[in-house]
């Protein structure tokens, strides 16, 4: 479900029945090797009462507009390193450096925060330890990730959504609006609301957490506060994480700050300054995305060795409005032609 609704965005039966045989192929792996019991492993005794949705309503809010910081915050952070001025492969040093004194003093909140969950479900930390923990756990997941280290967010939204669930609870419970047994529900509704959220991923979310409880008794509970909170991530704006995560990973930047594509075409002349010149040695402007190289029949896709030749065409993509500010700079280089305005 995850790969269809989060990933592929279409229903493909060669998709669907490859992900469902690498699912039960991983599956039974694990469970003839750590047995048939979930990694998060939670249980509640009581069905929460229909009478007491309102709080799905307002917990399916606060997820939402948390979720939306999320998204932005975790976009933000690779234009936020930048300031460390810090080469992309030393900026795993900062999270590294930073995690010492937490792992040193209170280590067990550390790691994907599966320990952490199943603490929650089993002990009931005071209003002001879970306000810190949310907020130790919320930086340090956009401090890691923004990082470029290898490591993911699925376990750590999780985690901040149970972390979430737990402080609504506790403060309802405070006030006096909410019985204290059904804070495991709402510990186990929420990390399906901040997973649906943030991924846009509804049913995933939906059917992740029933598998982890193994019962369907709160099924209508959950989706009243999933679709909230997705509903309230959508109107905010915001996209599947997943997604454009994906996106920022496969489409150059440059791209995605052009809004009225053009295409140039600018021939390579003998002698000129990119004649015999790597792609990567060249300036190219910051308005413009070199394509495709033509040369004879072929067309080559270019990448940072690409040597230029002479007779050789062009194709760059760039915004209408920088056309003519491109074409004359590129076809300077290319063509040896007179800069009249320099």
């Amino acid at each position: 479900m995850f790969v269809l609704e989060e990933i592929y965005h279409n229903f493909s039966p060669l998709v669907w029945l490859t992900s469902l045989t690498s699912a039960l192929g991983a599956n039974f792996v694990s469970l003839k090797v750590f047995g048939a019991t979930p990694i998060l492993h939670l249980v509640y005794h009581h069905t929460l009462p229909v009478e007491l949705y309102r709080h799905l309503i307002l917990l399916g809010i606060v997820l939402g507009l948390l979720g939306v910081l999320y998204q932005q915050v975790l976009l933000k952070m690779p234009q936020i390193y930048t300031y460390t001025h810090l080469p992309r492969a030393f900026q795993g040093l900062i999270p590294f450096l930073l995690v010492i004194p937490i792992g040193h003093w209170q280590p067990n909140i550390l790691g994907g925060g599966n320990q952490l969950i199943l603490q929650l479900g089993q002990q009931k930390p005071a209003l002001l330890a879970l306000l810190i923990l949310f907020g130790v756990r919320f930086l340090f997941s956009m401090i890691s990730y923004g990082s470029g280290l290898p490591g993911g967010i699925f376990l750590p939204i999780l985690t901040l959504g149970a972390l979430i669930g737990a402080l609504y609870a506790s403060l309802m419970v405070k006030v006096g609006w909410l019985p204290v047994i059904y804070t495991q529900n709402l510990i186990i509704f929420a990390m399906a609301g901040y997973f649906a959220g943030i991924g846009k991923a509804p049913f995933t979310a939906i059917l992740l957490i029933t598998e982890m409880v193994g019962s369907l008794t709160n099924l209508m509970a959950m989706a009243v506060l999933v679709l909230t909170a997705y509903v309230v991530v959508d109107l905010c704006g915001g996209a599947p994480i997943y997604a454009t995560l994906l996106q920022r990973m496969t489409i150059s930047q440059k791209i995605q700050t052009i809004k009225h594509l053009d295409q140039l075409e600018i021939p390579v002349f003998a002698g000129s300054q990119l004649e015999d010149l790597p792609v990567r040695n060249f300036s190219w402007p910051p308005e413009a995305l070199l394509m495709i190289i033509r040369r004879g029949e072929s067309n080559i896709l270019p990448h940072g060795d690409t040597i230029i030749l002479a007779g050789d065409t062009l194709v760059l993509l760039t915004d209408t409005k920088q056309r003519a500010l491109v074409r004359q700079q590129v076809k300077h280089a290319a063509q040896g032609v007179i800069n009249l305005n320099s």
